[in-house]
């Protein structure tokens, strides 16, 4: 029964997590409703934080109108919607900000001129920008919308299509916008965006190609990673611990564990390339924590594979300090292979249903290795009791 509702929860939890579609939302750009008499016709539902973008492209002057609406991710926080004329990233946008005065409750719209990351001063943009207003939505939950006319480059304009980017935060602090959240929504919001505008009403596809490339990037590291460090890693140590124990499982016990192990790292080492792969893909974003813990386990494992290689006889005398580095490095191993688990499970940010199935397999884990280790000290205990009541020979 038990190593059913493992198969159970580990193929619904992977294999859920990779195939999974972004975040669903209730309604569409569709059903809104703003003031003005001007009609938009093309509007998209952005495949990230709950945004919509409705707008308009006038080709003989290459002028493109928009109203781009979502919720802050904090009452009081602030929305943008971008155009980056050189990249696909923010980093080089031209971003349009809209915010609440919080005394006056009046909303209002910046412009700045994001150099980098790190430089986010209200500045003016690098294309003509006109007729910009903001509002609250009314009964949207908060959500605010950007109005704005502006002037598409030449070059984007023959191009037929501009690189756009949105995003939202928590506050403004002293005319500043505070950081948004690096969570997947906020990391994938960005696409292509089709002057010639597509079907009304029909969302986008995941960001466009590179985010749908991203996207499926960091799923399958997070995939390759979980199953390494967080299941293979922890099901090769039990077997080492417990399965010796019995006389008849030797040395079966030795070739599964070295063979889970082995298996193990193999994926790890492939998660863990995946990982810098997407690290030099994404200049500007880090994971300090998460990155650390990752070099760290893989150091540790390819430390661990070696020393397969200079493993002593049983009767060596320093067998016993082999033995001692081998446990201490393997439950290294285990433990930040489980912690670096759930750091990237909040950096993912899937569904809790995810999250929730990942403990529920730990902990189904966890039980198992309880019940050994009071089975294992059972017959331990029998076994020094039955050879200390054996008569000595004469």
């Amino acid at each position: 029964m038990d190593s059913s509702y493992l198969r159970i929860s580990l193929s619904f939890v992977f294999w859920a997590l990779l195939l999974s579609p972004a975040v669903s939302q209730s309604s569409s750009c569709s059903s809104q409703t703003f003031s003005g008499v001007r009609s938009y016709p093309h509007c998209l539902d952005l495949p990230d934080l709950k945004a919509f973008l409705h707008y308009s492209y006038d080709a003989s002057n290459t002028t493109l109108a928009v109203v781009f609406s979502a919720p802050p991710s904090k009452p009081g926080g602030w929305i943008a919607w971008a155009i980056n004329p050189k990249s696909t990233g923010m980093a080089g946008s031209q971003a349009l900000v809209a915010s609440k005065d919080p005394k006056t409750g009046v909303a209002s719209v910046t412009t700045l001129n994001i150099v980098s990351y790190s430089s986010l001063v209200p500045s003016k943009l690098s294309f003509d920008v006109w007729d910009v207003k903001a509002e609250e939505a009314a009964n949207d939950g908060g959500a605010l919308r950007i109005f704005a006319k502006v002037k598409v480059p030449a070059d984007l304009a023959a191009q037929g299509k501009v690189n756009q980017v949105w995003q939202v935060g928590p506050g403004v602090s002293n005319g500043r916008i505070q950081p948004h959240d690096f969570s997947g929504p906020n990391l994938n919001s960005l696409g292509p965006l089709d002057l010639t505008g597509t079907t009304p009403g029909v969302p986008v596809s995941g960001g466009g190609g590179a985010g749908n490339s991203r996207i499926h990037k960091r799923n399958i590291h997070g995939i390759l990673n979980a199953v390494s460090w967080g299941l293979l890693f922890p099901i090769g140590a039990m077997i080492a611990r417990y399965m010796r124990i019995f006389e008849s499982a030797d040395p079966a016990w030795f070739y599964l564990h070295v063979s889970c192990q082995f298996s193990a790292y193999a994926i790890g080492v492939a998660g863990w390339a995946t990982g810098l792969k997407l690290g030099s893909e994404s200049k500007g974003i880090q994971y300090t924590t998460h990155r650390n813990i990752g070099i760290s386990l893989f150091s540790l494992a390819t430390l661990q594979m070696f020393a397969m290689l200079l493993r002593p006889r049983k009767d060596h005398k320093f067998r016993y300090i082999w033995n001692i580095y081998h446990h201490g490095v393997g439950y290294s191993i285990l433990i930040l292979g489980i912690i670096n688990v759930f750091k990237g499970l909040s950096i993912l940010n899937p569904k809790h249903t995810y999250k929730t199935a990942y403990i529920a397999v730990i902990g189904t884990l966890g039980g198992i290795t309880l019940l050994l280790e009071v089975v294992t000290w059972v017959i331990v205990l029998k076994r020094k009791s039955a050879n200390s009541t054996k008569p000595l020979k004469a």
